[in-house]
């Protein structure tokens, strides 16, 4: 065996190679930054040095990134990169500071992850297996697409790469939420970004147009402040019913009543339309039955009173789905006209079934199709009956995770935490008839982020716990 002093003298010069060959690296960066510095505009040069702060702030801490990543999710600018237009070709890429915030943080993520040799570790979930499929069902659509001439310009590829980018958060959770008290920080803050979000949403009312996230640019999505409003709402909800603290029913409570208003006043139909499941799986899984079934009853009889005190943007907006416009296209079911919205959303559906008759496998590529405003028509055209089934699968496999968190849980607080994504869920299954639901940014951030609380929960152990 060889003694600890010719060991010693033998690493010298490998040692004294690394620190030159550090010190390379250091004067060579410098270099670089402040070449680029000199060449680039102030705004450019404020960004590359914010992400750099950023990334060592994730590489010292990575539970900093998860906060920046939920405060950034409903309040970040966003700008689109390209034109706009119905057909494929002349889609915009609509990017966000959170986009570009998330890569720095990914990044920081997995070189810390190389530096302690655990690159590679990434915790076996049930939801991995779906997770690839769908990526790999939209990028094997999509490179066909490119290579049969359905998808013509470099936004396909961007688009799936934002697609992508949410399970980052995934698993960003999964992997470095340790305790339960880190993962209650964890959603204390997504839920101080929620009141952010709606304070910001109530200060919109008085303008008379309808309400949307902060931060849209010149053009607001009122139906993906809608969808966003109705997880929030559902996980306030499940909060509000299985809590047994006082102090929990509160400012849940609170909550729920400052979601609620500007909720209304997005005047997104799809989203109205989402809360029929969202209260049905809470009436249906709560220990508080009797106090839903109570309430869905009072709301029945009472549904008359319930629209005379509706405010009346909100009426009109509901009323005006059965209102046909002359010269406008309508489409009727049975005797029923609708207004030319919804009728535009019924050819869409009728577009994309005849594109999936040609192209039914893989169809013709994310972008490869005509824009349509609804997440499954949208996923048949353009992934084929391969992407419809691993979006279908994931759902799934989400939803049985849910469910078996919540059957799994004994704290009423993190069990009603469980039902309150699962009644969340069914909402957003129901918003996605009308809107590309589980491709938005401002609500698959949150859904995912969500996902892994709620998949990583029975797993923690008290305050010091690691996941099992």
């Amino acid at each position: 065996m060889r003694s600890d002093l010719p060991q010693s003298a033998s690493s010298l010069p490998g040692a004294l190679a690394r620190v030159v060959l550090f010190g390379f690296v250091l004067f060579g960066g410098a270099l670089l930054v402040s070449q680029g510095l000199t060449l680039t505009r102030l705004e450019y040069a404020l960004g590359l040095v914010a992400a750099g702060a950023v990334f060592l702030l994730v590489f010292v801490r990575t539970e900093i990134g998860l906060y920046l990543a939920l405060l950034s999710m409903l309040l970040s600018p966003e700008f689109a990169v390209g034109g706009r237009g119905a057909l494929a070709e002349q889609r915009a890429v609509v990017l966000r500071v959170e986009d570009l915030l998330l890569i720095v943080i990914a990044l920081s993520w997995l070189a810390k992850t190389a530096v302690n040799k655990e690159l590679g570790v990434v915790l076996k979930t049930p939801l991995n297996r779906p997770i690839a499929a769908y990526i790999a069902a939209h990028l094997l659509a999509t490179l066909v697409g490119y290579l049969t001439g359905t998808v013509k310009s470099v936004a396909g590829f961007f688009y799936v790469l934002k697609y992508t980018e949410y399970f980052v958060i995934y698993y960003m959770v999964v992997n470095n939420v340790e305790d339960r008290s880190q993962a209650w920080r964890l959603i204390r803050v997504a839920f101080f970004t929620a009141a952010v979000a709606s304070l910001v949403g109530i200060a919109q009312i008085p303008s008379g147009q309808r309400v949307s996230a902060p931060f849209e640019g010149e053009v607001g999505e009122p139906n993906t402040f809608g969808g966003y409003l109705l997880l929030m709402l559902g996980l306030g909800a499940g909060l509000f019913l299985e809590s047994p603290r006082a102090r929990t029913r509160a400012w849940s409570l609170g909550l729920l009543a400052l979601m609620a208003l500007p909720f209304l006043y997005t005047l997104s139909r799809v989203s109205y339309l989402g809360v029929i499941p969202l209260v049905l799986v809470l009436a249906l899984l709560s220990s508080r039955r009797r106090l839903m079934a109570g309430v869905l009853v009072a709301l029945l009889l009472g549904s008359p009173l319930v629209a005379y005190l509706a405010p009346t943007p909100v009426v009109k907006r509901v009323l005006y789905t059965f209102e046909p416009e002359v010269g406008q296209p309508t489409v009727k079911v049975g005797r029923v006209a609708f207004d030319p919205s919804t009728s535009a959303r019924f050819v869409s559906f009728q577009r994309a079934l005849a594109g999936w008759a040609e192209r039914p496998i893989l169809g013709w590529g994310v972008t490869g199709f005509a824009f349509m405003d609804a997440q499954y028509p949208r996923t048949l055209a353009e992934t084929g009956v391969i992407g419809l089934a691993a979006l279908l699968w994931l759902v799934w496999s989400v939803l049985r995770s849910g469910l078996g968190a919540f059957r799994a849980l004994a704290d009423p607080r993190e069990r009603g935490l469980a039902l309150g994504f699962v009644a969340g869920t069914a909402g957003l299954l129901t918003h996605a008839v009308g809107a590309n639901t589980f491709i938005i940014v401002r609500i698959m951030e949150p859904f995912w982020f969500f996902t892994g609380i709620i998949v990583l929960l029975p797993h923690l152990r008290g305050k010091a716990g690691k996941p099992s």
